[in-house]
C-alpha cells in the first residue's frame, strides 16, 4: 500500500517506521517546510493519507484529501467544531475518513472500560468524577482530544454532570479535566471517582508513540478502498 504522510513530526516519523516495517511504501511526506508539495497530483499517488497535524490546519488537510479522492486517516484534535462540514463533504464526494482522537489499541479498549464504569457509577451520587490528562510540553491543545472523548462518554452516562471544564470548578455539575504538560510524557489519562470513604481510579499510560503509530497504520489498511466515515471502534471490531 502507498501512503502519504500529512504531518511529519515525531508522530509522522513513528508512523513511517511502523508502516515501512509492515511492507508499505511512503510516497509523500508533507510538513511546514514543503507544504507547497501538498497538491492533488502528489496526493493521488497514494492509496491512503495519514494526517497528524494541528487544530488550525487539520480541517483543510482532510478536506483536500476527501475532495481529491484519497481515503484519509486523521488523528488531529482541536478542530471538531467543523465536524458537520467534513461529514457533508465526505458524503458529497463519497470519500473515506477514519477519525480518532487516539489510535492506540489500548486507549480504545480504555474507552470501552470508561463507558462501562460510568454506567455502573451513575446510581451512586456520593461519587464525584474528575479527570487528569498528562502530556509532553509540545502538545498544542488542552485538554487532549482523548480526554475530551473520555469526558463526552462520561457525560452520556452520568446524568449529574452537564459539561466538562478545563479549569478548577466548585459547580457539582461540572466534569473537571485537569491538564498537565511535563516532559517527557507520551500521554497518561486518569479518571477518578471519589467519595467521602474511598476512590476508584482507572488509568491508561502510554510508554511510547509506537502504540499510536501501529493503530494509525492498522486504520490505513482498513480504510484502503472503503467509503464512509469510521472510527477505531469499527477498525478494531469492538
Amino acid at each position: 500500500m502507498k501512503i502519504a504522510l500529512i504531518g511529519y513530526g515525531k508522530m509522522g516519523k513513528a508512523i513511517e517506521e511502523m508502516a515501512v516495517a509492515k511492507g508499505h511504501e511512503i510516497v509523500l511526506k508533507i510538513d511546514v517546510n514543503n507544504a507547497h508539495e501538498f497538491t492533488q497530483s502528489n496526493i493521488q499517488k497514494a492509496n491512503v493519507a495519514i494526517e497528524f497535524t494541528g487544530p488550525h490546519s487539520a480541517f483543510d488537510n482532510i478536506s483536500k484529501c476527501i475532495e481529491w479522492g484519497v481515503p484519509v486517516i486523521s488523528g488531529s484534535t482541536g478542530w471538531l467544531e467543523k465536524w458537520d462540514s467534513i461529514t457533508a463533504l465526505c458524503n458529497q464526494h463519497q470519500g473515506c475518513l477514519v477519525y480518532s482522537s487516539n489510535y492506540s489499541i489500548g486507549v480504545n479498549l480504555f474507552f470501552e472500560i470508561n463507558q462501562q464504569l460510568a454506567l455502573l457509577m451513575e446510581p451512586y451520587q456520593d461519587y464525584d468524577v474528575s479527570m487528569t490528562e498528562l502530556h509532553h510540553t509540545e502538545k498544542k491543545d488542552a485538554p487532549s482530544g482523548t480526554a475530551i472523548s473520555l469526558a463526552e462518554q462520561i457525560l452520556k452516562k452520568i446524568s449529574r454532570k452537564n459539561k466538562w471544564v478545563n479549569t478548577a470548578s466548585t459547580t457539582p455539575s461540572d466534569l473537571v479535566i485537569h491538564s498537565e504538560r511535563i516532559d517527557p510524557a507520551p500521554g497518561t489519562h486518569t479518571i477518578s471517582y471519589t467519595s467521602p470513604i474511598d476512590r476508584i481510579d482507572i488509568i491508561h499510560t502510554a510508554h511510547t508513540r509506537k502504540g499510536f503509530a501501529s493503530g494509525a497504520v492498522l486504520a490505513a489498511e482498513f480504510a484502503n478502498k472503503k467509503k464512509g466515515i469510521f472510527t477505531m471502534k469499527q477498525v478494531l471490531g469492538l
